[in-house]
């Protein structure tokens, strides 16, 4: 029997068949406590070997002086190997050396001159499943939806439901004509209540629109 959904917060969402958590599998506003850092409800991420410190395996580059930000929206979905470079591993590029001499005698401060300041937020959509080995460069932006294939890199704007695959990342397809992108957009079925969808799971799973857009009109 099924048991009943873990709440949005539970460190250990999936629990196996034997009754015990598998501790590779967290959600993410469950385990990373950084001010830079913002995870949506229900958005997970799936290891092989469970770090000590999820963070740094997942955006290593967040430092706690960063002053960019990480943004996830809900129902994400990240596989182990994918990576986060987030603005903070950049280096300056317009003068004789790359090299960030602040770094290391403790001067983060973003006036100094071997640093490059600040530099753009990531941020993810709703529902958007990053495959193995997946690296999301700084200032990334991933649309609703959006699927990025093993071992690609991405590191500009993408259309909401598109796949992308390569490296460097490129649109190879709309998983749906653009009138149901702009419908399911609309419908936004991740901010209904789980309870609602879970009930129409088979619709929002099985790409029945007509069903989940008259369930989310009848709801609100």
């Amino acid at each position: 029997m099924p048991h009943p959904f873990p709440p949005p917060d539970a460190r250990f969402p999936l629990i196996l068949p034997d009754g015990t958590p598998h501790e590779g599998t967290v959600f993410r506003k469950a385990v990373i406590d950084r001010p830079q850092f913002t995870a949506g409800d229900y958005s997970y991420a799936s290891v092989d070997t469970p770090p000590t410190d999820w963070l740094a395996r997942l955006a290593p580059y967040l430092f706690p002086q960063s002053t960019e930000r990480l943004i996830l929206g809900k129902f994400c979905q990240i596989a182990d190997g994918a990576t986060f470079v987030t603005a903070s591993a950049n280096h300056r590029k317009d003068g004789f050396s790359t090299y960030p001499f602040a770094v290391f005698d403790g001067g983060f401060d973003t006036d100094r001159a071997s640093l490059p300041g600040g530099g753009p937020d990531t941020v993810l959509g709703h529902d958007v499943w990053l495959g193995r080995n997946v690296t999301v460069l700084p200032g990334a932006r991933l649309g609703d939806g959006v699927i990025v294939g093993t071992g690609a890199v991405e590191g500009g704007v993408v259309p909401p439901y598109a796949v992308v695959a390569s490296n460097p990342g490129r649109v190879v397809r709309l998983r749906f004509v653009p009138d149901t992108v702009a419908r399911l957009q609309q419908i936004a079925w991740w901010d209904l209540p789980i309870e609602a969808i879970l009930t129409h799971e088979s619709a929002i799973c099985g790409a029945d629109l007509a069903v989940v857009e008259a369930a989310a009109t009848q709801i609100r």
